[in-house]
């Protein structure tokens, strides 16, 4: 139902390639994180069956950050389809439309982070602990909204040499 939605959003609002294509990536690894419940998912494994380091390892991980990816995603992911999308369909300038839509990932990943807090204040507290993927970090909030906003400042930044690229 979300690709048929998708598509047909797309033949209403056109979008560039480009920008379906980060936002397919964000939708790819939110659903991973939703299938093997983001504190569990084996990115280790997979690592190991490809033949390569442990990502672990080799960025000093002590948990799961399955969890951190995808925050830092919505961010990078998303700050292109919602820049094009009011550049071309709301007629704003290329430099307001990606200051907008990186205020709209800080916004959105406060709502997301709150909306987790009350879940967890309403859920049984094993429930809660499973859901919730802090995995022991009281910090964890602030660290995913800093990611996301990390991501969006990132890809704005991306969008703005992009653009400088192809205008010289």
């Amino acid at each position: 139902m979300i690709v048929a939605g998708l598509w047909l959003a797309l033949r209403r609002w056109p979008m560039p390639t480009s920008a379906v294509a980060c936002a397919c990536l964000f939708l790819w690894l939110h659903t991973l994180g939703g299938r093997y419940i983001y504190s569990f998912v084996p990115y280790e494994d997979w690592a190991r069956a490809l033949g390569l380091p442990s990502p672990a390892a080799t960025l000093g991980l002590q948990r799961n950050s399955w969890d951190r990816l995808v925050h830092f995603s919505f961010g990078a992911c998303w700050v292109h389809p919602i820049s094009a999308w009011l550049a071309r369909h709301r007629k704003l300038s290329l430099s307001l439309a990606t200051y907008i839509a990186v205020e709209f990932v800080l916004a959105g990943s406060a709502i997301y982070e709150i909306f987790e807090w009350l879940l967890t204040v309403f859920m049984a507290g094993p429930d809660a602990l499973a859901y919730n993927g802090q995995q022991g970090d009281p910090w964890d909030p602030q660290k995913d909204m800093a990611l996301a906003g990390i991501g969006a400042v990132a890809a704005a930044g991306v969008l703005r040499l992009r653009t400088r690229l192809t205008a010289s």
